[in-house]
């Protein structure tokens, strides 16, 4: 073993280049792998060990307590593993003045007797469990730094017209509630609801199984007894969202990058065998088995693809950990660092995929006896491409340009490889030159219709909010000079019967369809009357309805049902929200009392208005109000646009690479050749010319076979990040294709097999001619 090891190091000591390719390809495609499993893995498995752990509930229902009773609730259901309840449910309006509560608009109050049970475990991570009536326990993920962030000072609520002194948080997996009070506290404060939680048996694998199960837990209740049930998933998919958005973006390239990896490790093996046949006969006639030779190739591919792949997992480990940690701050998941089976499929799976691909040409080294290596090594294996190059040679083109268009049919299996380089080259940048001008064509509509300017007044903790009402305030926007249309905005959480999670309601008046949301409808029809309302596609998603669904919300006890009549692309800035109209804020909240944060304010200028001017003018006029310029660029749009534009880069770079070996090694093979023909006359521009020219040929065919694909996998991929992120995408976003962006893509293949051919090609056009003389 110890000769089979020093030959292997000699062979890399002597194939310095080969060997840093194998190193870069292999630390470039065990990052990018890592990122992507570390996503994967992380778009589910906090949730998942965090959810079993706590025993979350699959299901969290609301039941009228006027249409069933807590005995009827509490029945043995089939298909029910584990349940908790009935407990009293209340919605509660928090009155202003009463300290920043972490959660806006009314809060979902639940009576409990203590934090465990069978179903959703709570987390009480600091103070304590109400003890008697007055006291509650509100919800929020753990947060070391309580003090200082927005549960610092907060010791009491007043809502319902009773005052809570809060004497703890705690963590819901199921987001049950905003907030935990006594079973007598919970019944003194007229529950308008019961809340139970289950957790089913079989498949919960989907919306349609959970609402199956539900559905078969009510059978047998009296009609109408269920208001609403929350599944799980709802709250997987938002903890997955951001993740998400990235796993198919970062995926697309991992396996472009494992795809150029192997063709450039089989294509450099498969060099290094057909280019060392003296060697490989040397080494048979001294002694070495044939097994022993083939273990000396893999040897030479294995030792860089493992110091290739350790800096690979660690720097990807970096970057999916950085990016696995931003999008689950705050959800209370505990653990989310990578696992281990990451790490071992970057350190093991990619150099194993290396040793694959190193496999097949190292076995040719295998078959070849002693003598047939050192006379197919003493002289230029002949026959190949004779006829193409016959062919090519009647033709009008300069001999320097018709030999290089003949090399290639010589190493057919070389040429293959190159050229399946090459094509992944041309598809990586046109995937990320599509993803790219998609993105700016998302932001252009996010600046659309969020006006030009925004206005909100400024919320008491960040300054003396303005004195102005709401009407005021818009007639001094549409006052100044460049004024063109102003959208006003009430921005409301209503509650919905059956679920904690406050629902969004932006209630508008003045120009807000010409700023640009009715052009952005997807499907359906602006709103025409008070119980119309128009929903951003996130939100429908994010909830399960579609267009046409009606929407009931409550406030104040009493309940309003809106009808979803259509479908735009994004709403207001802020969380997605329904838009209503502004008639129907008295109808749906009985005693409105807004501040003026609660407004917010866009505003469309004239062409040519000078926008920082515009916000001077505001700020001078009312020193009460947050004004800012709404026209920019999205941060998700900026961060995906660079590392998909690096990544690209660098993918191109390394199929650039693999050309750069091809043509490495046909100068190696072909120096009898060169000499020949430099005897003859050749210069050593006709000598670039021929070589940059065999390797040009096949980056004009890569670029028209990867141009479609690239385009092809920009649509898939696309569709993916718009199912994550939770949003329909218009058909202009993803049509992006113009012939003045698809011809430089085709010449893209070119670019790159003439950058890579450039440097071997001088450096074989500097060959002398007594130098290949001497050499044989």
């Amino acid at each position: 073993m110890s000769a089979v090891w020093r030959a292997a190091r000699a062979a890399i000591r002597r194939r310095k280049l080969q060997t840093f390719l194998i190193a870069l390809v292999v630390l470039l495609c065990g990052a990018t792998t890592v990122v992507s499993l570390a996503l994967l893995d992380a778009s589910s498995a906090p949730f998942d060990r965090a959810f079993a752990a706590r025993q979350g509930a699959h299901s969290v229902a609301a039941y009228d307590p006027g249409r069933v009773t807590e005995a009827q609730l509490s029945a043995a259901r089939s298909g029910v593993t584990a349940a908790a309840g009935p407990f009293a449910q209340v919605v509660l309006e928090p009155e202003h003045g009463t300290g920043r509560l972490p959660m806006p608009g009314p809060i979902t109050v639940v009576g409990r007797a203590d934090p465990g049970g069978a179903v959703d475990r709570l987390d009480l991570w600091r103070g304590r469990w109400p003890s008697a009536p007055g006291e509650i326990v509100l919800a929020f993920p753990p947060d070391d730094d309580v003090e200082m962030g927005p549960l610092a000072g907060l010791t009491e609520v007043a809502a319902g017209g009773v005052t809570l002194k809060v004497v703890g948080f705690a963590d819901s997996i199921s987001e049950s509630a905003d907030g935990w009070v006594t079973p007598e506290q919970a019944r003194a404060l007229h529950p308008t609801g019961w809340q139970m939680l289950y957790r089913f048996a079989g498949d919960v694998s989907t919306r349609e199984a959970v609402a199956a199960r539900q559905a078969g837990v009510a059978t047998g209740l009296p009609g109408g007894a269920l208001i609403a049930a929350e599944p799980y998933l709802a709250l997987k998919e938002e903890a997955a969202q951001d993740l998400g958005t990235y796993l198919p973006l970062l995926g697309a390239f991992g396996v472009f990058g494992l795809l150029v990896a192997v063709l450039i490790v089989a294509n450099v093996v498969s060099g290094a065998v057909v280019s060392g046949y003296r060697h490989i006969g040397v080494l048979k006639s001294i002694g070495f088995t044939p097994r022993q030779v083939v273990a000396v190739y893999l040897l030479m591919a294995s030792v860089p693809a493992v110091a290739g792949a350790v800096p690979g997992a660690v720097i990807g480990a970096l970057g999916g950990q950085g990016l696995i940690g931003q999008a689950f701050r705050g959800f209370g998941f505990g653990d989310t660092s990578i696992r281990w089976w990451v790490w071992l499929a970057a350190l093991l799976g990619v150099p194993l995929l290396v040793l694959v691909a190193a496999l097949v040409p190292a076995r040719r080294a295998h078959r070849l006896s002693a003598a047939q290596a050192i006379s197919a090594g003493s002289a230029q294996r002949r026959g190949r491409g004779l006829r193409a190059q016959r062919a090519l040679s009647g033709s009008r083109l300069p001999r320097a340009v018709s030999l290089g268009l003949g090399l290639p049919f010589a190493r057919p299996g070389r040429t293959a490889l190159t050229m399946a380089a090459l094509l992944l080259g041309v598809t990586t940048v046109t995937f990320a030159t599509g993803l790219g001008s998609t993105l700016n064509r998302v932001t252009a509509i996010d600046n659309q219709v969020s006006g030009d300017i925004g206005v909100r007044g400024l919320d008491p903790a960040f300054g003396a909010p303005t004195t102005r009402t709401d009407a005021r305030v818009e007639e001094l926007l549409r006052g100044l000079p460049g004024a063109a249309r102003v959208g006003v905005f009430a921005n409301t959480d209503l509650s919905v019967p059956g679920g904690s999670d406050p629902l969004p309601v932006n209630f508008a008046r003045g120009e807000v369809a010409e700023l640009g949301y009715r052009a952005q409808l997807l499907r359906g029809h602006w709103m025409t009357a008070p119980d119309e309302v128009v929903a951003p596609s996130k939100l429908l998603l994010q909830r399960g309805w579609k267009v046409g669904d009606p929407v009931t919300v409550e406030s104040g006890g009493r309940r309003t049902t809106f009808r979803i009549v259509g479908e735009t692309v994004r709403g207001p800035s802020g969380p997605p929200a329904l838009l209503a109209e502004w008639a129907a804020l008295v109808t749906a909240i009985p005693d409105p009392h807004l501040e003026p944060s609660d407004f917010q304010y866009q505003v469309q200028v004239t062409p040519g208005t000078d926008l920082d001017g515009y916000v001077a003018a505001v700020r001078s006029a009312d020193s009460g109000l947050d004004v800012w310029n709404n026209v920019g660029t999205d941060d998700f749009a900026v961060i995906v646009t660079g590392f998909s534009t690096v990544l690209g880069v660098l993918l191109a770079l390394v199929a650039s690479l693999g050309v750069l070996n091809t043509v490495a090694l046909d100068a190696l093979e072909r120096r009898r050749d060169l000499g020949m023909l430099k005897s003859i006359g050749m210069t050593p521009r006709q000598v670039v010319t021929m070589m940059v020219t065999s390797m040009a040929a096949l980056g004009v065919i890569g670029g028209l076979l990867g141009l479609p694909l690239g385009i092809a996998v920009h649509r898939v991929v696309v569709a993916m990040v718009s199912r994550a992120a939770q949003a329909h995408l218009p058909t202009s976003v993803v049509t992006v294709w113009t012939p003045a962006l698809l011809v430089p893509l085709v010449l893209t293949g070119v670019l790159i097999a003439v950058a890579g051919a450039l440097f071997p090609a001088r450096s074989a056009a500097r060959l002398t001619i007594a130098r290949v003389l001497h050499n044989e």
